[in-house]
């Protein structure tokens, strides 16, 4: 889309996505002003910032930090990172969620973004503004902010980037009978460490990467742990104090849980590592021709615009993939898209390639239609498709050609995910292990030639 000024774009969110989107915006002055990002808590890093309080901050807005205080990266760094700017090579493959923030604000300060930051200032209403002009009708975008001290800014923008994480309002499936448990229920987004847990009996419900991974962390407290789900065994069998079982399908009037294979349970507490629900608060949806629903967002062209509406970019709405990667690609893409070095499809062929993808999903009985599968390309071709077709043309057939393509920054990956998310929450542990002898070998080292000093 052509401008005969430069761009103005509104960032949401001060996360990793927010980062890379002013940072991309930044480094192309002749086309876009300086990004306003906009981030409604005092400090930088989204989702990787811990914060040990849960409930509201206090401004009275919820707390949507869901970081545990114990979190190791279940992706080693080598495909964690952005491209362009590599993790310390003496760091561990699988980082500690302190490691990852270090890295958000070495990265926010390389590129100057802080200075465009507007901390502790929520978004409380986007919407877009039709303006006449010698070109025909373009849609600009209003936004409207308030800060915690309470006051109200209204800002015009010729696009939006939608950065504002997917963590935060925790998704609770219906347990038939939830009433009549006795214990305490709580999602993984309210969980920061295990000791309260220590010795307790949990059921914990899910098994992607939180439920496996505070499952471990449970046992190592002597918690009791039946980590419930419906998707098929996992191939490397848990850790002592863990037992698989079946989705939990209704709770008793005596308190006890009953799962699908028939048998019963009593236990402690409930604790749901379900997900989490796509959330715009300051939006909108159907007046953008959006259904946000719990688990998905539709239709959005390549998972990142409205077709009716492709000046605003929702970023990070797919699921199991490299987030750095993944979000430096969809910026790259939209930044081309607004400078118009990329034309798009018309609404009507950006709808139907939507439908197409759907209808994919649907076939392949896919779990999850925003994911993108880490397998290889023959297995799942999710992966390499989506970035091939992101980097290159952008017609809904998806041809582009070879000079245009990026080599897919994913690689090859030999295992299906569940798989995958065993053996790197094996190689964590181990590497935990190892970071524990180094340690104390450490130590005796010190206290031996302390010893040696002064004796």
């Amino acid at each position: 889309m052509e401008r005969r000024s430069r761009t103005r774009v509104a960032v949401i969110g001060g996360g990793p996505a927010g980062l890379c989107a002013a940072r991309h915006i930044l480094s192309r002055p002749e086309a876009f002003d300086p990004p306003v990002v906009y981030e409604m808590t005092d400090h930088l890093g989204g989702t990787w910032f811990y914060e040990e309080r849960v409930g509201t901050y206090d401004n009275g807005y919820p707390i949507h930090i869901s970081m545990y205080r114990d979190l190791r990266t279940n992706l080693p760094k080598e495909i964690m990172m952005f491209p362009d700017f590599p993790f310390d090579d003496r760091l561990n493959s699988f980082l500690h969620h302190t490691s990852i923030q270090q890295y958000l604000e070495k990265y926010c300060e390389k590129h100057d973004i802080a200075r465009h930051i507007k901390f502790s200032t929520v978004v409380e209403k986007v919407k877009p503004v039709s303006m006449e002009t010698e070109m025909g009708g373009a849609v600009t975008w209003e936004v409207i902010s308030r800060s915690t001290r309470g006051d109200q800014n209204t800002q015009t923008f010729d696009s939006v980037f939608v950065c504002n994480g997917h963590y935060s309002d925790p998704h609770l499936p219906y347990i038939p009978g939830i009433e009549h448990f006795k214990g305490k229920v709580l999602h993984s987004h309210s969980y920061r460490y295990p000791e309260p847990f220590a010795n307790k009996s949990v059921v914990v419900l899910g098994a992607r990467a939180s439920g496996v991974d505070i499952s471990i962390e449970l046992a190592q407290v002597n918690a009791q742990v039946i980590l419930s789900h419906n998707t098929p065994t996992m191939s490397l069998p848990p850790p002592l104090g863990i037992r698989q079982a079946s989705a939990v399908v209704g709770v008793l009037e005596d308190g006890s849980l009953q799962f699908q294979d028939g048998s019963v349970t009593q236990a402690d507490i409930l604790l749901f590592c379900t997900g989490y629900n796509f959330n715009f608060p300051f939006l909108c949806p159907s007046e953008l021709g959006l259904d946000v629903q719990d688990l998905f967002v539709t239709p959005l062209y390549k998972y990142l615009l409205p077709p009716g509406f492709p000046s605003i970019f929702f970023f990070g709405i797919c699921k199991i993939i490299c987030p750095f990667i993944h979000f430096d690609c969809q910026v790259k893409f939209a930044l081309a898209v607004l400078e118009g070095s990329v034309k798009l499809p018309t609404q009507e062929e950006m709808e139907k390639e939507v439908q197409r993808e759907m209808q994919r999903k649907q076939d392949t009985a896919c779990l999850c239609w925003t994911s993108i599968t880490l397998q290889r390309m023959e297995e799942n071709p999710d992966s390499d498709r989506y970035y091939e077709r992101t980097a290159d043309d952008p017609s809904p057939s998806g041809q582009g050609t070879k000079e245009q393509s990026e080599e897919s920054p994913l690689g090859d990956h030999d295992l299906p995910i569940m798989q995958w998310e065993d053996l790197s929450l094996r190689i964590a542990e181990l590497e935990r292990q190892e970071e524990e002898r180094r340690k104390k070998a450490e130590v005796t080292f010190y206290q031996d030639f302390i010893y040696i000093y002064i004796y």
